[in-house]
């Protein structure tokens, strides 16, 4: 390779770079491919370095400099977003929260099995069809998730939520896909529940993806001070200007709370630590977080997302 392939080379990986880090400083989530590398947004480290590196091959040292402003840039963006403030008040009650997308119900069986062996308290799963509804009601008897509130209904349509706490159904946020609300009673304390699962960011579909973010996000400010749960597959990461724009509303990423806001949950292609994170589970101040864990299921495409939650009242 002559040195001035090397330059060229250097100069076109640095603009496509250098345009992604633009849209992710401005906070704005822009047009296809935009959305879709920000996802990755850690992994254009790759390309960074190989034009760094191509530029100094190439004698390039413009080149140089914004290779080594790009880099910085995408290693500052990288840090964990918002704060870790620790609940006020004292502790009343726990609650482990498993969150599943079973990828049109085939990952039914494995959920089945891991909520047996991890016992959670309160179950979102996404992708949930009639059928993986079915089988979760057979095999996961009343006795142990008496309380289940579901939405839609086929293929990626459907979704539900399984609890060992009393649930009333609420109102939950419109959506292509089912997205179903339930206000729980946690030791006489009302926590509201909202399972997240807008449409993805694929091309011609990105203006619905960020309208169904912009939704959640307006669940999350109505919530006026209440305990409050949001989980599920967002199809976002922190990377997201739509995604963060829920959590300024107030709520907490519970696994970076919990200190594992980079570990990927798809797609279970990928071996770790590639991929992203785009399942989440919020929650609102009043809870604090630990022993995060992202659990294969198999049959599915993503990995769920367990932790454990304690609430704190005044």
């Amino acid at each position: 390779m002559s040195w001035r392939v090397a330059a060229w080379t250097a100069g076109l990986l640095l603009a496509g770079v250098s345009a992604v880090l633009g849209c992710r400083a401005t906070d704005t989530d822009a047009v296809t491919p935009v959305p879709q590398l920000l996802a990755f947004l850690p992994w254009l480290l790759a390309p960074a370095a190989a034009a760094l590196l191509l530029a100094a091959y190439g004698r390039w040292r413009v080149g140089l400099v914004w290779a080594v402003a790009v880099l910085g840039g995408l290693a500052w963006f990288t840090e964990p977003y918002g704060k870790v403030v620790e609940p006020d008040g004292r502790p009343v009650a726990d609650l482990r929260v498993l969150a599943s997308n079973v990828e049109f119900g085939r990952g039914a069986p494995g959920l089945v099995k891991a909520v047996r062996e991890r016992k959670p308290d309160l179950v979102f799963v996404s992708e949930c069809d009639r059928a993986c509804q079915d089988l979760l009601r057979a095999r996961l008897p009343e006795s142990a998730y008496p309380y289940r509130v579901a939405a839609g209904g086929d293929g990626a349509d459907g979704s539900v939520i399984l609890a060992n706490v009393p649930l009333e159904r609420a109102a939950g946020v419109r959506g292509t896909l089912g997205m179903p609300g339930a206000v729980a009673d946690v030791k006489g304390v009302r926590v509201r529940l909202q399972l997240a699962h807008p449409m993805p960011p694929t091309a011609g579909d990105v203006d619905r993806w960020r309208r169904e973010l912009g939704a959640l996000r307006d669940y999350a400010a109505a919530g006026d001070g209440q305990p409050t749960v949001l989980a599920g597959d967002f199809n976002a990461t922190q990377d997201h200007a739509a995604f963060r724009g829920i959590l300024d509303e107030g709520l907490r990423d519970a696994a970076r709370v919990a200190g594992s806001s980079r570990t990927p949950t798809w797609p279970t292609a990928l071996p770790r630590p590639f991929g992203a994170q785009i399942d989440h589970v919020l929650a609102s101040p009043d809870f604090g977080a630990r022993d995060v864990r992202f659990v294969e299921i198999g049959n599915t495409d993503h990995r769920a997302v367990q932790l454990d939650l304690t609430l704190h009242r005044p």
